[in-house]
């Protein structure tokens, strides 16, 4: 009997390892890969894919931490929370040999600060965040953060703003002009009177929808990343993206291998894949970004790599948001949380 229970065990075990095969299961911010990608793969590998969608880093890394850990394959976090991510011990490692498509990541990604030699994860897309303005409701001058964060009567309570406190609280910052994860009590003061001043002439706060608001003209400014507002623009929004004075946050998104993947080849697989130039192209043709793969230029639509967004002046800075202490994140926190009251 004992025997017999055993080789059932294993049966079973054998059974649902051939299963889990044929599966891959992904974390992915909404609305940023075409559907059409999803069925190539899944039908060039018989995979069957599945996919959960988040709508700030902050969610992802809460999700992640109430269970749902071991549950996906791959997960799309921007540049500061893949290094937190590992911080957490929550990122599996990889070699090159193991994405024979390692050596398409375009040298300035490869080795970057928060994962060096790209161990753990690939580029996926690029881009930048700062603010879009209806300007057939403001046709002022459009060049700084003040118009978000002390804005002009025009635009006064017809604002929307990121729900995400990094990107929210980095470009309040750099309006300020105090550096990021500031531990200054002055300079956290001045962060916190800021927000709490300027919420009063906010009308929402949204990032899943920050295109939709300026398409429909219930926001007439908000803060948005720049494939959504290049896509608000070909939906018909009279906008215009603009590059502050102050500075704006430039980001990477990429697919990180998870820890405990439960499909791991199939997640390589789809990392391989999505390193492929025309793939990666598909991508950035849909959301409206940009690439981080090289050979993607002859696959792009001219309206995509031309698109005023994706081409910003050569004298605006850009910034990536920084991972703070844990003990200067809490008081940002604290910051965030007396916002969202």
């Amino acid at each position: 009997m004992k025997t017999l229970l055993t080789t059932s065990l294993l049966a079973l075990t054998l059974a649902g390892a051939a299963q889990a095969e044929g599966k891959l299961s992904i974390y992915h911010w909404f609305e940023y890969i075409p559907q059409e990608l999803l069925d190539k793969f899944a039908a060039e590998y018989d995979v069957e894919v599945t996919m959960d969608t988040f709508d700030s880093n902050e969610a992802l890394l809460a999700a992640l931490k109430a269970g749902r850990l071991g549950s996906y394959d791959v997960a799309v976090p921007g540049d500061y929370m893949v290094d937190i991510l590992k911080q957490e011990g929550m990122l599996d490692s990889f070699t090159p040999e193991e994405l024979p498509n390692h050596g398409n990541i375009e040298d300035r990604w490869l080795d970057v600060a928060f994962d060096p030699g790209r161990t753990s994860s690939i580029p996926y897309q690029w881009g930048s965040t700062s603010f879009a303005v209806n300007r057939e409701v403001y046709d002022g001058t459009a060049d700084s953060l003040g118009l978000i964060f002390a804005p002009p009567p025009e635009l006064a309570g017809k604002i929307n703003v990121l729900d995400t406190s990094g990107e929210t609280l980095t470009l309040a910052s750099l309006y300020l002009g105090i550096p990021q994860c500031s531990a200054d009590r002055a300079q956290l003061k001045a962060l916190n009177d800021l927000v709490m001043g300027a919420k009063a002439e906010w009308a929402s706060f949204g990032s899943d929808v920050a295109k939709d608001v300026l398409v429909s003209g219930d926001a007439a400014a908000g803060m948005i990343w720049s494939g959504f507002s290049a896509k608000a623009r070909a939906e018909g929004a009279p906008i215009e993206y603009v590059f502050p004075k102050e500075g704006m946050i430039v980001w990477m998104d990429n697919v990180v291998l998870l820890k405990d993947a439960p499909n791991r080849d199939n997640a390589l697989k789809f990392m391989n894949f999505l390193l492929e130039p025309e793939n990666a192209a598909a991508v950035t043709n849909y959301a409206q970004y940009s690439a981080g793969v090289k050979g993607v230029s002859e696959f792009l639509a001219p309206e995509v790599a031309n698109s005023p967004e994706s081409n910003p002046p050569s004298d605006v800075t850009g910034v990536f948001v920084q991972p703070c202490p844990q003990e200067v994140q809490v008081m940002y926190d604290a910051i965030w949380t007396n916002l969202k009251k």
